[in-house]
């Protein structure tokens, strides 16, 4: 079910899920990329429910994995438990659920246990959408022609830029990029953002590693989304794309597009 995949392995076809008026055509894939040996993110595109997740394990050694593997099953059994629940409430509690299993599973291991998470699910009616993110890898929306970064990275890089204390190009700045405010298995076990996100006929969103967002920039971004391709092959661009800037970090993908719902003939 959460799948870790080697650099040739082809992106899942993409699946379609009708949500009340909306239908969501979602793919999703992953790539080691050329400085690791092995694949520490998780992915998980739900077969049954309106639920994409990444999620980018901390580091290279066995904390990483256990942290990756363990927050994706318990996030995705809370919210399938919760269904058709869906809400901050619901989306806060299976966070704080996956941080305590997180932190119990890396209580008897060495270093640090801990990754990032981000997920997109959809309310049964498709009437509203929910982002829920900790860390570093990011969402973002391709609306009318224009991307827009929909979560904030939760690493010290991006307070210090936000507050003026280093340019954003700065060696400081380039520093403090791994220095990770919020994650799943911080010991302060933080909250989570958890954003109401409208969903519309036309948009397409992107769950992605930071494998993919440090490697290619916004207009690259941008065009890669805009193509209109079929999601799979979208997915396939974005990685392709990563290795092709050298294939620095895991590099992982989820594109959702959104579709109006064709009523079914009577």
């Amino acid at each position: 079910m959460f799948r870790r995949r080697s650099p040739d392995q082809p992106v899942d076809p993409a699946h379609r899920l009708v949500v009340g008026r909306l239908t969501l055509e979602i793919a999703g894939g992953s790539v080691v990329g050329h400085h690791y040996s092995e694949n520490f993110d998780v992915l998980h595109v739900d077969p049954a429910l309106p639920l994409a997740v990444v999620i980018d394990g901390m580091g290279d050694g066995e904390g990483s994995r256990v942290a990756g593997a363990t927050a994706m099953r318990t996030f995705v059994a809370q919210v399938r438990a919760g269904w058709p629940a869906v809400g901050a409430h619901e989306l806060h509690a299976a966070t704080a659920q996956t941080q305590l299993r997180v932190r119990q599973a890396g209580a008897e291991l060495a270093g640090l246990t801990g990754c990032a998470l981000t997920a997109l699910v959809a309310d049964p009616d498709g009437g509203q959408g929910w982002l829920v993110q900790l860390g570093d890898s990011r969402a973002y929306r391709l609306r009318d022609g224009l991307l827009e970064l929909m979560t904030v990275d939760h690493t010290m890089a991006w307070l210090g830029v936000l507050h003026g204390w280093w340019p954003a190009t700065s060696p400081e700045a380039d520093r403090a990029r791994y220095q990770l405010l919020r994650y799943v298995g911080h010991p302060d076990k933080p909250e989570p953002d958890v954003l109401a996100v409208p969903l519309r006929t036309g948009d397409t969103w992107l769950l992605c590693t930071d494998g993919v967002s440090d490697q290619l920039g916004y207009h690259r971004l941008r065009d890669l989304l805009a193509a209109r391709r079929e999601p799979a092959r979208t997915v396939g661009a974005l990685l392709s794309a990563t290795l092709d800037e050298g294939g620095d970090d895991n590099a992982t993908a989820v594109v959702v597009r959104v579709h109006p719902t064709v009523p079914t003939p009577r």
